[in-house]
């Protein structure tokens, strides 16, 4: 089982969260959604990509409001097989994949990912380490009625200042440093997001690093009650708080029953 950090108390939501969950993290408004969801049956596969494709197919890029550099994608070749390469440098963004609805079935995420460093700065306790040198969230469609009145009330602000159907609850699987593989704590704006450090310091020779997580345990661990319907996956970098550099890529991410 995963070490924990100190969970937060409540679902405290401030501006910067609005910020993190509306387009890092961000989605299409309802009726882009509803029309991309009934299309989706699994997650577009970045090994079926056209080379150069910046945002390859299936694939929406979101940036946020008040980070002035996006990262760079593009598909490239690596060993024999189409991946995603990230470019940031002072930068965060990600590219966001709705997927079709997932009520009651138990769910493996699985994926690979490699990166060319480490991001010194990397710190899941603090809000100046917010930075990742590869990022995959998982995003849930939380049923209103499963939140505080507190929290109904910040998230749909939340919804009427960005025009987005921000979820209510993520978790966020991210290559760390501070911390080792192995350790989870909530993000340090929201604990509407729980981090889980799937990888961890600086990789040998930018080997492939290949994972498989339970969604329904990793949930457990990290919110109350049953686990809700995944809504959508994200894939990026984060480099925006440290003022590093770093490239990343991504084969194909996959959800299936188990």
């Amino acid at each position: 089982m995963a070490q924990q950090t100190e969970p937060g108390q409540g679902c405290r939501m401030q501006r910067r969260d609005v910020l993190l969950m509306a387009a890092g993290m961000g989605l299409a408004g309802p009726a882009a959604f509803a029309q991309t969801q009934a299309q989706a049956q699994d997650l577009p596969r970045f090994s079926a990509a056209t080379p150069g494709d910046v945002a390859p197919p299936g694939w929406r890029h979101e940036t946020l409001p008040k980070v002035e550099r996006a990262n760079r994608y593009a598909i490239e070749a690596d060993a024999g097989t189409r991946v995603l390469r990230i470019r940031s440098a002072a930068s965060a963004s990600s590219l966001v994949a709705t997927v079709a609805p997932t009520a009651g079935t138990r769910l493996q995420l699985r994926w690979r990912w490699k990166v060319s460093k480490a991001l010194a700065g990397s710190d899941l306790r603090i809000k100046g380490g917010d930075d990742y040198a590869a990022r995959l969230y998982v995003l849930f469609d939380l049923p209103a009625e499963r939140l505080s009145l507190g929290d109904r009330l910040r998230i749909q602000a939340a919804r009427t200042l960005s025009g987005r159907e921000i979820p209510a609850a993520a978790l966020c699987y991210v290559w760390g440093t501070a911390q080792p593989a192995g350790v989870s704590g909530w993000n340090p704006y929201t604990d509407r997001v729980r981090m889980v450090v799937a990888d961890s310091g600086d990789p040998r020779a930018m080997q492939w690093q290949s994972h498989e997580r339970d969604l329904q345990r990793d949930w457990a661990e990290a919110f109350p009650g049953p686990m809700p319907p995944v809504r959508a996956v994200a894939v990026g970098a984060d480099t925006d708080n440290t003022g590093d550099s770093v490239d990343a890529w991504f084969g194909d991410v996959s959800l299936a029953a188990s």
